[in-house]
């Protein structure tokens, strides 16, 4: 892992922002994957590359095992939890009738500026994962990143701080780098998530309330049975063995 920048060692900065700064910068490492599913978290190697004491990287431990992120398990301290299947679906479908109403709430509030702007999104995302299933040295956030900005721009127009807040509060609770990989390493998935997210992107543009909340709906449900799939598929003894 890298040293954080100069402002997490900042000897102004107060105990509670330090530790706020320092719970961001590693559950920015977990969900992106550099810090992956089921590895340890030991102190002094995290106070060590944030050029910090434990004091803080303990507290801040505290702070995303209490969101669920991280678990304390026996003989082996801290480590990235490893959510079990049931808990992402029922998470995602919370979020598909949150995403949904808010793609409902968008058709009267989209621009189109904006539809083009989900367009761009979309065929970007699509472009980047289908150029990291050929060269894995490729930029595979990128894919994440556009398909995050498609949900995210989507959340933000139906004009709703509450409910764009708690949509990503659900996204944040599992790590984005899983979902990002299943796109692509699947090129049916792949190809099946662009045109999902192309409907989505038409009932916004033709002003169909029903068919953007159905369409983004499914969309979730469906995006969550994957995922719950795919850890079922592995056993805890992959992470924790």
């Amino acid at each position: 892992m890298t040293q954080t920048t100069d402002a997490l060692t900042s000897s102004n900065k107060s105990g509670s922002a330090l530790v706020d700064d320092l719970a961001s910068q590693i559950r920015d490492r977990i969900m992106t994957g550099e810090i992956p599913i089921g590895a340890q978290l030991r102190q002094a190697e995290l106070a060590s590359n944030f050029g910090v004491s434990r004091t803080p990287i303990r507290e801040a431990l505290r702070q995303l095992q209490t969101g669920g992120l991280i678990e304390v398990l026996p003989h082996r301290g801290a480590v990235v939890r490893v959510p079990a299947p049931w808990e992402v679906r029922e998470s995602y479908e919370v979020r598909a009738e949150l995403e949904a109403l808010a793609a409902a709430r968008a058709v009267s509030r989209i621009t189109r500026a904006q539809i083009d702007d989900l367009r761009a999104a979309n065929k970007e995302m699509f472009d980047a994962s289908a150029a990291a299933a050929q060269d894995p040295a490729s930029d595979t956030p990128a894919h994440q990143q556009n398909n995050d900005l498609f949900h995210t721009l989507i959340s933000s127009i139906s004009g709703n701080a509450r409910l764009t807040k708690t949509i990503d509060d659900i996204n944040t609770t599992f790590p984005r780098n899983v979902s990002a990989q299943l796109v692509v390493t699947d090129a049916r998935h792949r190809e099946e998530n662009f045109q999902e997210h192309e409907r989505i992107i038409d009932a916004l543009a033709a002003g169909d309330t029903a068919q953007a909340a159905k369409e983004m709906r499914e969309h979730v449900i469906k995006a969550g049975e994957q995922l719950a799939h795919w850890y079922e598929q592995r056993s805890s003894t992959v992470f924790h063995g």
